[in-house]
């Protein structure tokens, strides 16, 4: 039986994540650091309201087994690219090595299809360092889910990222090159994240990108 860590929790995927977590029996704890307490209720779960801004205070409490990290925004939303980069990368990049360091075998990490070290554009450049320092990390396994565009009913809208969407999917009808690059919804990532994590699996590095994230979405939770 395993102790599963969220990072991330309040968000689309996370509250996905964190109840499929709750109903799986190879997890006999589920602990989760948020900036607020989650409006949800189980004998499994340790929910733990901390500040971003402050991890040294609370990483020797970042112990289990598998990591879960799904933190992220949008640049407007964050308030810009430096609040948007502490968001994506500082906050996470801290997290991780903590839980390294801590002895947390496994991580489970949303990043990007487009991530990468070299990009010119910020966003891909950024996933690609958060993805390198992961790497250099002392985990056992390390498994990068790579969707596009997560849908989901948000209470700010992003108009862009609606946009986005039905190009994409209009796109991937069309094309079969494409296919990786449709939008899915966050409980379909978060069922594919629970069900990979859950199978047995060789220590190594994975790459799941949005065809093998289909794959992995039963059985429900």
């Amino acid at each position: 039986m395993k102790a599963a860590i969220v990072i991330g929790a309040t968000g689309i995927t996370g509250k996905h994540i964190t109840r499929c977590l709750l109903e799986n029996d190879n997890y006999e704890r589920v602990i989760v650091f948020s900036r607020r307490l989650l409006d949800m209720k189980h004998s499994k779960l340790c929910n733990h309201r901390v500040d971003f801004e402050n991890i040294a205070t609370w990483a020797s409490l970042i112990r289990g087994d598998d990591l879960f990290s799904v933190l992220g925004t949008t640049r407007k939303q964050a308030g810009g690219k430096e609040a948007h980069y502490k968001v994506d990368y500082t906050y996470q990049a801290k997290v991780i090595e903590a839980a390294a360091k801590n002895n947390v075998k496994r991580l489970f990490l949303v990043s990007s299809p487009v991530a990468n070290i070299d990009s010119k554009f910020f966003y891909a450049r950024m996933k690609g360092q958060l993805e390198e320092f992961s790497r250099k990390q002392s985990f056992e396994t390390i498994a990068y889910f790579k969707p596009t565009i997560i849908e989901a009913q948000r209470s700010d809208g992003r108009v862009t990222e609606k946009v986005g969407a039905v190009i994409l999917r209009s796109l991937g009808a069309g094309f079969s090159g494409m296919k990786n690059y449709q939008p899915i919804s966050g409980s379909q990532l978060a069922k594919a994240m629970v069900n990979f994590a859950s199978a047995q699996l060789v220590p190594g590095e994975y790459i799941i990108e949005r065809g093998k994230i289909l794959e992995w979405i039963k059985p429900d939770c």
